[in-house]
């Protein structure tokens, strides 16, 4: 039996923060689907938001997120947030994490929605890259965690509502040494998913591939409330590759150095928008963009740093500037841009500790709904958040208390290499259903055919069933309810805010200052805001 205290699903800046945590309380595993450093966190560019500096103060910090989150943010949860952040960033450095710095003073960017400079960055661009390093070294000190990568969650091992473990697919030699791979079931005390979010679930995206909502579908399965999964993120400056769906992201921290973007006449369209310009909130930006495109007929609008020290921008962003170079672009002059889904708001409903609607099972990270994000990400929040909800958990699940005696579950998934094809042609499907019908400007049309279409995709796994639960099918099928769980209530909620845009309701409607909630079982529904719906 491969029995763990914690098990942590991911590996991104959520997971491996909490298994650094947590080793301190019990032996650990992290599972990971591809590689250890396969991840947004690692990819992350502009930085983590914390108040750092004498000029700035949390209550700003909280201003700036709720102004963005549109009315949807739970107000305790930011408060956690703004106040425990500079806390957890003062141990990271404390254990030697080096943030960027200027005669011994922290140096801080701006990006958009900030009213303050409170952006840590390191390596210039590569503060992800670094921070996940940083974690990652902290992570192999200690002897009692295991990494397996390669290895893909297929389900909970649930009973009685109480999370035992997981149900994986593993290629990993330590785990297995069958070549094709085989079902692995792994027990935990406490179960950590820290998977990342859904983003590539869509055609064009700034996530690596491996980020479809894996953790999210199989929490929803185990029947965990889903919430606010209609507002998705879309990054306003993906750099456009003109044979290619895919985006390099272009950092927020490069217009926050006062980068402007121009239609195809050379003009600044963001200055009569939006009062903060180029560093509005992301979702203003990206759907300006994406309506600039449209009156251009250009499938991008353009970046412009050339009137910029050329020098500062080498400095800034040697990782982005290379990237640039390598796609036959020079950041210091014009880059075409173009919005791509980036981030997913929504997520599993959690506490302020990290609980689930199931015992024993704790989410952290972009996975998560804790209710900080509201309808729409402010800049930087994703990384803070992580330390700081990772860090509660990993307390909470001290207090909870290990598993005296566990269950036996069986395995039951199969995998058939001819069905690999299949489940290639279907998230292709998904992919550019996702970006034809939930993308950045949605209408009932869209999102009424969206749904139809998927009806149809699961019909036709439905019309696959042989009675065994075999690997492919199963992962087409967690597709179709991941893309399921953003259309629905993106289809319900009759007005635009935050990162869910509809074309047919252009405006707020303030009869929807409500959460969208979705659970196995049970009709969508809604609910209040700042009215305790989160402590359980």
């Amino acid at each position: 039996m491969h029995k763990f205290d914690y098990i942590i699903v991911g590996s991104g800046l959520a997971g491996l923060y909490t298994a650094w945590k947590a080793s301190s309380k019990g032996r650990v595993a992290i599972i990971t689907k591809a590689l250890v450093r396969d991840s947004n966190s690692f990819n992350a560019q502009g930085g983590i938001a914390a108040v750092t500096s004498k000029d700035d103060a949390p209550e700003i910090h909280k201003d700036d997120t709720l102004i963005a989150g549109r009315g949807l943010c739970e107000e305790s949860a930011v408060d956690i947030l703004v106040n425990e952040g500079p806390h957890r960033i003062e141990e990271i450095i404390a254990e030697g994490m080096k943030f960027d710095s200027k005669n011994g003073m922290l140096s801080l960017g701006l990006e958009g929605g900030h009213h303050k400079r409170r952006i840590l960055h390191a390596g210039g661009d590569s503060t992800g890259r670094w921070i996940t390093e940083f974690t990652i070294s902290k992570v192999l000190e200690q002897e009692n965690i295991e990494i397996y990568e390669n290895t893909t969650l297929l389900d909970l091992l649930v009973k009685d509502n109480e999370c035992f473990g997981i149900r994986c697919w593993s290629e990993n030699p330590l785990l297995t040494d069958k070549d094709q791979g085989e079902e692995v079931l792994m027990y935990a005390s406490h179960v950590f998913l820290t998977s990342g979010g859904t983003s590539a679930i869509y055609s064009r995206t700034t996530n690596p591939q491996t980020t479809v909502g894996d953790g999210l579908a199989v929490a929803y399965n185990a029947g965990c409330r889903i919430m606010d999964m209609e507002f998705i993120q879309f990054h306003p400056s993906g750099l456009y590759l003109k044979d290619s769906p895919k985006a390099f992201l272009i950092s927020e921290a490069v217009r926050g150095e006062k980068a402007h973007l121009l239609d195809k006449s050379g003009k600044r369209f963001m200055v009569p928008i939006h009062e903060l310009a180029e560093l509005a909130p992301r979702d203003i930006v990206a759907r300006s963009i994406y309506k600039q495109m449209q009156s251009d007929r250009m499938p991008y609008v353009r970046l412009s740093l050339k009137h910029l020290d050329s020098e500062m921008i080498r400095k800034r962003f040697p990782a982005i500037m290379e990237k640039c170079r390598e796609y036959g672009y020079d950041l210091t002059d014009e880059i075409p841009v173009a919005p791509a889904a980036h981030y997913s708001v929504g997520g599993i409903l959690s506490n302020s500790n990290g609980k689930t609607d199931v015992k024993r099972l704790y989410t952290c990270g972009e996975v998560s709904a804790t209710g900080i994000m509201g309808a729409n990400r402010l800049a930087s929040n994703s990384l803070i958040e992580c330390l700081v909800f990772a860090s509660r958990a990993v307390e909470d699940s001290v207090r909870v208390g290990d598993i005296a005696e566990f269950p036996e579950f069986e395995k039951r998934y199969v995998k058939d290499p001819d069905n690999a094809g299949l489940y290639v042609a279907i998230r292709n499907e998904v992919a550019e259903l996702m970006n034809r019908c939930a993308g950045i400007i949605r209408t009932e049309k869209t999102l009424t055919e969206g749904l139809a279409s998927l009806d149809l995709l699961a019909a036709r796994l439905d019309d696959m069933e042989n009675g065994m639960h075999e690997y492919h099918i199963e992962a087409a099928r967690r597709l179709i309810r991941v893309a399921r769980l953003i259309m629905e209530p993106a289809l319900m909620r009759k007005e635009s805010r935050g990162g869910h845009y509809r074309e047919d309701y252009p405006c707020a409607d303030e009869d929807f200052v409500l959460h969208s909630v979705q659970q196995k079982g049970h009709p969508i529904s809604t609910a209040p805001v700042n009215a305790g719906y989160f402590e359980f």
